[in-house]
């Protein structure tokens, strides 16, 4: 198993975990690896070190690009994990919360940022959390 550090043409850094170099190089070159933060297919490997599991060895430090990454990518999941996508009716079912004609969920879906400013102008409270499509979609 050859473990390789990723980086897409974003700068997003992630781990891929192939068979043999030669595994990496055909998905490569068919451009079946994809960043997991913003879908790219531009990625280009970094050269990495083996690490050794000896006696008295630590875990390799996580700089903190990837740290901020696992962190907006776990963020990202919990949002989509608890929270109902309504598309592109967002500022409607909004207003339908916040004024009680139904009942109160967490919602994510699309607005326009015409929608968005009418939305805080009612006291509605809105974050935009920009997402990729493939994230749309069940995380794994």
């Amino acid at each position: 198993m050859k473990v390789y550090n990723l980086c897409c043409e974003l700068d997003h850094r992630f781990e891929g975990w192939f068979s043999s170099e030669d595994d990496f190089l055909t998905q490569s070159s068919q451009h079946l690896i994809e960043c997991p933060l913003c879908g790219n297919h531009a990625i280009k490997r970094f050269p990495s070190s083996p690490r050794l599991n000896i006696s008295g060895a630590t875990a390799p430090l996580h700089d903190d690009s990837n740290r901020a990454q696992d962190r907006l990518m776990e963020f990202t999941r919990q949002v989509i994990a608890n929270t109902e996508d309504v598309g592109n009716q967002f500022a409607e079912e909004a207003r339908r919360i916040h004024y009680k004609e139904v009942s109160e969920r967490g919602i994510r879906g699309v607005a326009t940022p015409a929608e968005r400013a009418e939305l805080v102008d009612e006291g509605i409270d809105v974050i935009s959390l920009p997402l990729p499509d493939h994230l749309k979609q069940v995380l794994q």
